[in-house]
């Protein structure tokens, strides 16, 4: 199970070994001890979304901890239909110092092998229903991650226009870092996606 702690764990004042062996190199066995053991409950916790999904879902990325010269930020995982595993869209689930977050989001890493491009992507928006997703958040992809995100209902149609031809927008739900723990995590996760379902599969009309 999430709790604060697992957020808390991104609170550290560098990511990168080289700068963590200069300067605290004392903390190191320590950090990827914490790393690990809080990894493990993130990986288990995306697992049991899976098995929950099920079909038409292929099995989920789960970005390591590290990639070897550097601890992550955060935690992240995604999901997609098997029919689009090689699609820029994705349905994200992630994990930083201040909340855990399930959102529709475009991949800009895997842009340039996917199927669909970004102006696919962006379909969903002409079929977004906005009484039924007025709870959600919703804000432009190139947005930082900590942000303070306003719910649809609040954004009006100016600021629910694309600003460039490499402009996206992200819809999705949070659980803020306090919350974490007060409720069955993976459950909320798998329901979230499935209310995103009918956003992700207009991407791929």
């Amino acid at each position: 199970m999430l709790t604060p702690a697992s957020s808390d764990l991104f609170n550290i004042p560098f990511y990168q070994f080289s700068q963590l062996k200069k300067y605290q190199p004392e903390a190191i066995p320590q950090i990827k001890a914490d790393y690990k053991a809080h990894w493990q409950i993130w990986q288990q916790l995306i697992l049991q979304v899976a098995e929950d999904l099920g079909e038409p879902f292929a099995p989920p990325h789960i970005e390591r901890w590290c990639n070897g010269w550097q601890v992550r930020a955060h935690f992240f995982a995604y999901f997609k239909y098997a029919q689009y595993k090689d699609s820029a869209a994705i349905l994200s689930v992630l994990l930083n110092r201040r909340r855990l977050t399930v959102s529709l989001d475009w991949h800009c890493y895997k842009a340039g092998i996917s199927p669909i491009a970004l102006p696919e992507y962006n379909q969903w928006l002409d079929v977004l229903d906005k009484h039924r997703y007025a709870g959600f958040d919703m804000w432009h992809g190139a947005e930082d991650e900590y942000a303070d995100y306003q719910t649809l209902a609040a954004q009006n149609d100016a600021a629910l226009r694309l600003q460039s031809s490499d402009d996206f927008f992200c819809i999705g739900r949070h659980i803020e870092r306090d919350d974490l723990g007060k409720q069955n995590e993976a459950g909320w996760i798998a329901d979230t996606i499935r209310e995103l379902l009918p956003l992700y599969e207009a991407c791929f009309r």
